[in-house]
């Protein structure tokens, strides 16, 4: 990225391993301009990021002319999703914030959804789950947007109690279940880093941000080890 002498830049670097494949973006704001802009976004593959994401970050910093110490915020998906994915890119995140002592914005999944449908009004978002489960999340996209709630319910639960609420989902097998179930869908496109980017950058904004020993996994799920353990007498 070409830069003149007298150009502040605020750098944010932006990622979300919660899912099966992950995705990181970078994007910058030039001096009071409120404006950010995505330089480049980087598709992640599942199931290796533990070994892909520092030499990603690395790489996508240098190909843009950058250094990790001109790294100015993060933005994070805190969950729900993989617990491995998750612990994995959190770590990440906490590791850079925590060396450069930057601030962290945490996005739910389940708002960035929420916020790629279309238009302003109160939605369920939804994600697949597994096990005949689904994250769901209440929310009112705003402005200002509210968080009512986010659950695991099962998906004869989720149905029933959505009713004819506008359900948001980037998952194709839901959003056949939903409409099946008389709900009305929207089906959209998965949120990739570049989205989370821009949520993150509102949070940064407002001052809406956390240090990096803050920052934790929205699981929403138990993991199976929290839900077989037998219990210590």
């Amino acid at each position: 990225m070409t830069r003149s002498p007298d150009q502040t830049i605020r750098l944010l670097l932006a990622v979300d391993t919660s899912g099966k494949n992950g995705s990181m973006a970078l994007a910058t704001v030039l001096n009071s301009d409120d404006q950010i802009k995505v330089v480049e976004t980087v598709a992640l593959t599942g199931g290796t990021f533990s070994a892909q994401l520092v030499p990603q970050v690395a790489a996508l910093l240098e190909t843009h002319g950058f250094k990790k110490s001109e790294l100015t915020g993060f933005a994070a998906v805190s969950g729900p999703g993989s617990f491995t994915g998750l612990r994995v890119g959190l770590a990440a995140i906490k590791a850079l914030a925590d060396v450069l002592q930057k601030p962290i914005a945490a996005i739910s999944l389940l708002e960035a959804i929420a916020r790629s449908g279309s238009g302003k009004r109160r939605v369920y978002s939804v994600l697949e789950a597994g096990r005949g489960e689904v994250y769901a999340g209440d929310y009112e996209t705003g402005p200002p947007v509210r968080m009512h709630s986010e659950r695991l319910l099962s998906r004869e639960e989720f149905f029933a109690e959505a009713g004819e609420r506008i359900v948001v989902t980037p998952d194709a097998d839901v959003a056949a279940a939903a409409r099946q179930a008389g709900c009305r869908v929207e089906h959209i496109d998965y949120p990739r880093a570049d989205v989370i980017a821009h949520f993150g950058w509102e949070r940064i904004r407002r001052g809406e941000t956390i240090r990096a020993e803050e920052l934790e996994a929205n699981y929403i799920r138990r993991s199976d080890a929290e839900i077989f353990s037998k219990p210590k007498f």
